[in-house]
């Protein structure tokens, strides 16, 4: 079922996600929901919070993004991303690499606004699967800058925190006016 993509304005997006204590087959569903969600919207992610309910879950697939390249290592091993995509990650925990870079992101709750972003290169992250088993892997490129994003949201953060100051204003006039749509 495809979920209503909450915009920015919405105070759901500044929510903490709760921790899953318990994978429910209503979580199983909510995170299939989320992928065809995320589809639909030609997205790369997308966060409970985004879709209205402050959870910790996240749905992630760059299998398909060949012009943003990333690698994932499980065990230490690189792995194809295919057999991987889409990620469903319950109460994941991110350990950022020292080096950064600059890249181009947009945000589904955020339509039409793109900023230049600085992340981490690359991350390592763990987090429950949605078969309740504790999973952990090293990303980097696209990988690592959604994964970056969407634990951001579960955690309240939302991009336009990460913009440097002159991108806030640029923007400010876009911000303010979807703030205004979602009041209605």
């Amino acid at each position: 079922m495809i979920l209503d993509i909450v915009n920015y304005g919405d105070p759901v997006l500044r929510a903490k996600g709760a921790a899953i204590k318990e994978i429910t087959g209503e979580i199983k569903q909510f995170a299939l929901d989320m992928i065809d969600t995320m589809r639909d919207a030609n997205g790369v992610g997308l966060a409970a919070q985004q879709v209205g309910r402050p959870l910790q879950m996240t749905v992630i697939d760059v299998a398909d993004v060949e012009d943003r390249p990333s690698t994932m290592h499980v065990g230490g091993q690189p792995v194809d991303l295919e057999k991987w995509m889409p990620l469903i990650l319950l109460n994941p925990v991110l350990t950022l690499g020292k080096t950064k870079e600059s890249g181009t992101e947009g945000c589904l709750s955020f339509p039409d606004i793109t900023a230049e972003i600085s992340r981490s290169e690359s991350v390592s992250a763990k987090a429950l699967l949605l078969d309740g088993t504790e999973f952990e892997f090293e990303a980097t490129g696209l990988l690592a800058r959604a994964l970056q994003h969407e634990v951001d949201h579960l955690n309240g953060i939302l991009f336009i925190d990460r913009m440097n100051a002159a991108t806030k204003v640029a923007l400010s006039g876009k911000l303010k006016r979807l703030q205004k749509e979602m009041r209605g």
